[in-house]
Parts: C-alpha cells; structure tokens; sequence
C-alpha cells in the first residue's frame, strides 16, 4: 500500500485553511500551535466590506492559495423585534451575512479556477427557526443557508464544495447570557434530547470533515450539531 493510499480521508496535511472568528468561541477550537501547525493572526471587521476586501487580497497574492474557507465570524444583538435598530440590523447583516458573502466570492474565484477548494458556512439554530429577540441574527443566518446552497449549486460542478455547519445551543461567550439565566438554562436543556450543552470541540469534528476528502460528494448540505435540538 503507498503511502497515499494509507493516508487517512480526513487528514489535511499541507492545506492552507483560513477561518475567521478564530479568537473565541468555535472558531478557536482548536489550538493550531499546540499541533505543530502554523499560525498567522490577523485583525479584520467582518462588518467592513473594505477590511473583508484587504483581507482576500492578502489571501489572493500568497503564493501558496487557501485550500479550505471557514466563514465562522458572527456578532448577535439581543432585543425586542420592534425595539431593533438600524444599527443593530446593519452591524449583525453585514458581519453575519454580508461579509460572509465576499470573502466567499473573493476567494471561491481563485477555487473555481484551480478545480478544488471547500466553503465551510457556520449557520445556526435560528438558520430553520426564528428565536425571540434576535430578529437580525435569525434573518443573517436564515440568508446565509440559502447562500451556501447558491453557491454550491454553481460551484459542485467545478470541484468546489460549499456546505454549512448548524451549531446548536454551544457554550461561549455568546451563549452566556442564556447559561447564566436559570430559567432560560433550564428550559433549553430540557429540550435537548442530549441532555446537555454542546462545547466547540463538537462543531469542530464536523468542520474538520467538511474540510476534509471525506466528504467529497457532500455538496450544499447543512449538519446539525445541536444534541438532537432540531429532532425534537
């Protein structure tokens, strides 16, 4: 057996991925420079549409081209539907969906043309439902769904895959408010067929093969990792 055949589906050896959001929560599960890979930091606003641009033309002219995308940075603003901002609805629009969206399109062009890349979306809950008090959020991540399945749509047939992952009630900072609520704690967890709260070491096994060889023929998809949430 070569050693190409012995190499397992979900190794990523020699990849370049780019995840944004990597300073918390799910992006920053795994810790690249205790596994003796390498690691560039670099500070970007999802929400500017300019910083987005900076950051895919720094992508662009490294000589070695991003293999894999994770679009995983999101704000959320917690409040009444008829009480939301403009504000509020423009920040979480244009880093939830906006900024997603050209960074994808940027980067998916260089994709298209070498015949290989894979997309990583990180949806939501609220993807397939609309929660309370968080109008914009609900309504950027119900967009984003519909934009990897657009985006698979025209990019399968060149050797892109774009899918997305459905992150359920995960622990960080941005759940806090919930978890530290004992009423609200209580009654998600009771309608989580696990039984408990998912930690970013889940989500990011299912990343990991949407990134990978395994899941080749996966193409517009989005996976749960919600504990059974969406089942229930």
């Amino acid at each position: 057996m070569s050693q190409h055949e012995a190499r397992s589906p979900f190794d990523l050896t020699g990849q370049v991925a780019l995840v944004t959001g990597a300073s918390r929560g799910i992006g920053l599960a795994a810790e690249l420079g205790q596994l003796g890979r390498e690691f560039e930091a670099r500070n970007v606003d999802m929400g500017d549409r300019a910083s987005v641009a900076e950051l895919a033309d720094a992508m662009l002219s490294r000589e070695r081209p991003v293999d894999v995308l994770v679009n995983n940075a999101g704000i959320i603003r917690r409040g009444p539907a008829a009480a939301h901002s403009a504000q509020d609805w423009d920040q979480v629009v244009a880093t939830d969906l906006s900024g997603p969206f050209f960074l994808a399109q940027s980067l998916g062009r260089q994709m298209v043309q070498r015949r290989r890349g894979r997309i990583i979306f990180t949806a939501s809950l609220l993807s397939f439902q609309g929660g309370i008090n968080v109008i914009s959020y609900a309504a950027a991540k119900s967009g984003l769904l519909g934009m990897t399945r657009a985006f698979a749509n025209e990019w399968a047939p060149h050797g892109v895959n774009v899918n997305a992952v459905v992150p359920g009630y995960i622990a960080t900072d941005v759940t806090e408010v919930l978890r530290t609520d004992p009423e609200r704690n209580r009654s998600i967890v009771e309608r989580i067929p696990a039984g408990h709260w998912g930690v970013p070491e889940d989500v990011a096994g299912t990343i990991v093969f949407l990134a990978s060889a395994a899941s080749a023929y996966v193409c517009g998809a989005a996976i749960p990792v919600d504990g059974g949430w969406l089942s229930r």
